[in-house]
């Protein structure tokens, strides 16, 4: 899957100096340059751009509710994406070479898995609450308490944790491909992302196919009762009533936004990652003929899911646009700025 036998000029450069050790990029200075000069950008982009959704949530009081708690630790999620995965990641890719120890590289990929299933695990939950706010308004506090949001965040941290360092520790995505891994694949100054057949399958049903399943039925069902709400609260509407309807519509008006809104952060989930995952359950099947190329492609297209989230708010979220400001004129410093009104009740 990753040795693609480079050569440089008839002249092989390897990561260590050693028999089986990996064979170098061939690529020129000035593509590699541009590689980083690329992958930087990116980086930069995800960590200031989920900052920002970071400090706006937690700085302002009137963005402290159930459904921005949970974008909150998304936030943290691609932030620390940002942080610790991607930039080693980056030097994979250019170099070919890992520089960072062998031990690392489980930590490394441990952390990278956990952090992308952490990230649908919480679309997931998004969804949940979005469609107890859509389609069961009346409850939705009851059901969507502190409490429960708590436990839903718990869960998204706790389940793709124990998943991603169980795996790769105890080597369950090598299972049954030990032989191939070691013999064809395996090479000094390494780190690869590796599943065999079986556990291809399993990791990417868990972490992708099952819950992106489950968030698409949810949102079709929260986009037909949206819609129905629409038509109804138009044909309600009164002179007599004016003042009440309105003010419900409104409100309604705002769930309905806010779950087209996840509702697109959802689908650039899924077309992001969707391509790795594809990857992940035929390369096995296709005796890891894809080009390594390619691997580090999607997986970096994965990664522009994280860096995308914030535009997606900047885009549709008016408090998000109004707290940008009043963050990069330093007016969250000025006092009881915390309680600025970003959007009207």
């Amino acid at each position: 899957m990753y040795l693609s036998g480079l050569e440089n000029s008839g002249r092989m450069q390897f990561c260590e100096s050693v028999n089986s050790s990996c064979l170098k990029s061939s690529w020129s200075s000035n593509i590699r340059i541009s590689m980083y000069a690329f992958m930087v950008c990116i980086i930069l982009a995800t960590l200031v751009g989920n900052l920002i959704v970071i400090i706006s949530i937690v700085h302002f009081k009137q963005l402290h509710t159930p459904t921005n708690f949970l974008i909150l630790s998304m936030s943290i999620v691609d932030f620390l994406l940002g942080c610790f995965i991607m930039p080693y990641s980056m030097v994979r890719s250019v170099e070919h070479c890992w520089y960072f120890g062998k031990f690392f590289c489980k930590i490394h990929t441990s952390t990278d898995i956990m952090l992308s299933t952490a990230s649908i695990f919480h679309l997931s939950f998004i969804s949940v609450d979005r469609y107890y706010a859509v389609c069961d308004p009346l409850r939705y506090k009851s059901k969507i308490n502190t409490y429960i949001i708590v436990i839903m965040i718990v869960v998204s941290w706790t389940v793709p944790a124990i998943f991603a360092f169980g795996m790769i520790f105890l080597e369950l995505n090598l299972k049954g491909a030990e032989e191939i891994f070691y013999n064809h694949i395996y090479c000094v100054g390494g780190c690869f992302v590796f599943f065999s057949g079986v556990s291809g399958v399993v990791a990417s049903m868990i972490s992708f196919y099952i819950p992106g399943f489950v968030m698409l039925c949810i949102y079709r069902k929260i986009y037909a009762i949206a819609k129905k709400q629409a038509r109804s609260i138009k044909d309600a509407i009164s002179q007599t009533q004016i003042r009440f309807d309105m003010k419900r519509h409104i409100s309604r008006s705002r769930e309905r936004k806010a779950a087209k809104t996840l509702g697109i952060v959802m689908g650039v989930f899924l077309i992001c990652w969707s391509p790795f995952f594809f990857c992940t359950v035929t390369d096995p099947f296709m005796s890891y003929a894809t080009p390594p190329v390619l691997i580090d492609a999607v997986m970096w297209f994965g990664y522009l899911n994280s860096m995308c989230n914030p535009l997606v708010y900047a885009f549709f979220y008016m408090w998000f646009r109004r707290a940008l400001k009043l963050i990069l004129f330093g007016k969250v410093f000025q006092r009881d700025s915390s309680r600025t009104q970003l959007f009207l009740e």
